[in-house]
């Protein structure tokens, strides 16, 4: 073999294995290979560890502070069905008592007003009718005449709620307001008394 046909393979040779270099360093070249998923997740915001967040539930509620009770509210009495009744769980909410008998004829012109009204006003402006002057037996015949059962009606017939609040006559309406003073204490028709209690409503 001549030193010339050496050399000339020796050279081919060289250039082969420099496109093979070439080659292989432009596969090199491209886009960054993307991160993995663990990565990614270290390089977000922790998540809380604490409050409504960490665990996945809503903000805590407040605790509810009881209202004061006031003085004229510091009372309790059965009503006319048995059920024990305590004006401490109306404190807060302004309130109408309902001093009635059941012979009283004012009283039954009134007692559709409230029997209209008051279950509309039930969780706002409670209406508690305080029942005296009678037999119990009346008063509960009363009370199923006029659809009265869906408020409260109590049952005072020794009168101590009508002395307690110095009652002297039927019908009387006494309108205690969220501070549990008393507002109002008298006859009211049934105009004057669903305007009365709409706008303590409010």
């Amino acid at each position: 073999m001549s030193r010339r046909t050496t050399v000339a393979r020796r050279a081919t040779a060289a250039a082969v294995a420099l496109a093979a270099l070439l080659g292989v360093a432009s596969c090199a070249v491209g886009p960054e290979p993307a991160s993995p998923v663990s990565a990614v997740a270290a390089a977000s915001p922790a998540a809380p560890t604490t409050g409504p967040a960490a665990t996945g539930g809503t903000p805590a509620a407040r605790p509810v502070v009881p209202a004061r009770v006031p003085e004229t509210l510091k009372f309790t009495a059965t009503t006319l069905d048995g059920t024990r009744f305590s004006a401490a769980d109306l404190a807060g909410k302004p309130v109408v008592l309902w001093f009635w008998a059941p012979w009283c004829a004012t009283c039954a012109s009134q007692a559709w007003t409230v029997a209209e009204i008051a279950p509309k006003y039930r969780d706002t402006v409670p209406i508690v009718g305080v029942a005296g002057l009678g037999e119990q037996q009346a008063m509960k015949e009363f009370v199923t005449e006029f659809e009265l059962a869906g408020t409260p009606q109590l049952d005072d017939r020794a009168g101590a709620l009508w002395r307690r609040f110095e009652v002297v006559e039927q019908s009387t309406f006494l309108i205690i307001d969220r501070d549990g003073r008393v507002v109002h204490q008298g006859f009211l028709d049934g105009e004057s008394l669903s305007r009365r209690v709409a706008a303590l409503a409010r």
